[in-house]
């Protein structure tokens, strides 16, 4: 790996899209439309767009991203020395070949690069589109699950390492390096991906969100949304997270005599949220697969008017949640817009008018 061309800038992606937009910063609540396929050739690098962020490659924070790709990763790969990179496909499968070996992904499953780690992305559809998060703080790991005990949650054994896969060939390559938030590219005379074995805890690996053992209420109220974290990027404060990614999938709704849809509240969390596919249970429209929305620190927010005139007049028995799967990723530090105009073209500039007219319920 030590025998590459000269780094040089990486000219052909806006590098100012990192930075952030410190004039945009506001407390609003805030929602976006998807991005639209490409029309061009467009691969998985080039079809990175960062939206949001918060903190630093020095120390710890994140930037979100959607990706939208119409086209395969052919002789490049990429890496980042800033960040571990967590991939959400939400429409079309990806093959993600790494330094470790291949792993397959499709939407409803999540694939984690750590930092450094060279990869390359080919589309097994027509094109791909979905959601990334760059962690900068510490790994990602599963969440400490105290009461819950061994059997909750994202269970250990769900978790798929790749197989080892040698590539002899001597094609060239250009790598593309992100460095301190910026992009630079290099010359291989050889591919990348030429480990022939490895062993240790530190690899690319993937889950199928479907095998997340959801946890709820059997009896009344809320339990908090932490039970939903897949992983969790810790900080030095117990229980405060850099970053927390989260899902709400199928599952069954039984409490009784509770407001069932996620109550209104404010918090110290910004949140922004995804979705993969279905409807989310908090909103009965606006909020669509490959949108995303982004509540920061103590805004508040809830269901929209429909859902919550539904919640409150229908009859509650036991309801399962089908055909869903909402994510979340979920912050300790305020996330900020970044200088991507993509951003002000896909924001839906009514998004507060879904709790227009909200009334008093009848106690």
């Amino acid at each position: 790996s030590v025998a590459h061309g000269k780094f040089s800038p990486y000219t052909h992606f806006d590098q100012k899209k990192f930075l952030c937009k410190e004039e945009a910063i506001n407390p609003n609540q805030q929602r976006w439309k998807p991005l639209a396929p490409p029309t061009d050739p467009v691969d998985f690098i080039d079809g990175l767009e960062p939206f949001l962020r918060n903190g630093s490659p020095q120390n710890s924070g994140s930037i979100v991203y959607l990706y939208s790709a119409s086209s395969s990763m052919k002789g490049r790969c990429f890496s980042s020395a800033d960040g571990d990179f967590l991939i959400v496909p939400q429409d079309g499968s990806l093959l993600v070949t790494t330094e470790f070996g291949k792993l397959e992904i499709s939407p409803s499953e999540i694939i984690v690069i750590p930092r450094g780690i060279k990869f390359f992305i080919e589309l097994l559809s027509s094109h791909a589109t979905g959601y990334a998060i760059e962690n900068f703080g510490e790994p990602f790991e599963i969440p400490s699950l105290g009461p819950i005990g061994a059997n909750g949650l994202a269970n250990p054994r769900h978790f798929f390492a790749p197989v080892a896969h040698f590539e002899k060939a001597s094609t060239p390559f250009v790598w593309v390096h992100k460095f301190q938030d910026h992009l630079y590219k290099a010359d291989l005379d050889h591919n990348p991906m030429n480990v022939v074995a490895w062993y240790g805890n530190y690899y690319p690996y993937k889950y199928d969100l479907k095998l997340f053992n959801t946890i709820g209420t059997v009896s009344f109220d809320h339990p908090d949304p932490s039970i939903f974290t897949v992983l969790t990027s810790p900080t030095q404060t117990p229980g405060l997270a850099n970053v927390d990614f989260v899902i709400f999938p199928e599952r069954w709704m039984v409490a009784e005599g509770t407001f069932r849809p996620p109550y209104y509240h404010r918090n110290i969390m910004s949140e922004y949220m995804g979705l993969i596919t279905g409807m989310y249970d908090a909103k009965s429209d606006g909020f669509v697969p490959g949108g995303g929305s982004l509540h920061n620190a103590y805004s508040a927010h809830g269901p929209d008017k429909n859902t919550y005139q539904k919640a409150i007049s229908e009859t509650l028995k036991p309801v399962k949640q089908e055909g869903t799967l909402a994510f979340m990723f979920e912050s300790s530090q305020v996330f900020k817009p970044t200088q991507n105009p993509t951003l002000d073209d896909l924001e839906d500039t009514k998004y507060q008018d879904c709790w227009k007219g909200l009334e008093m319920a009848d106690f």
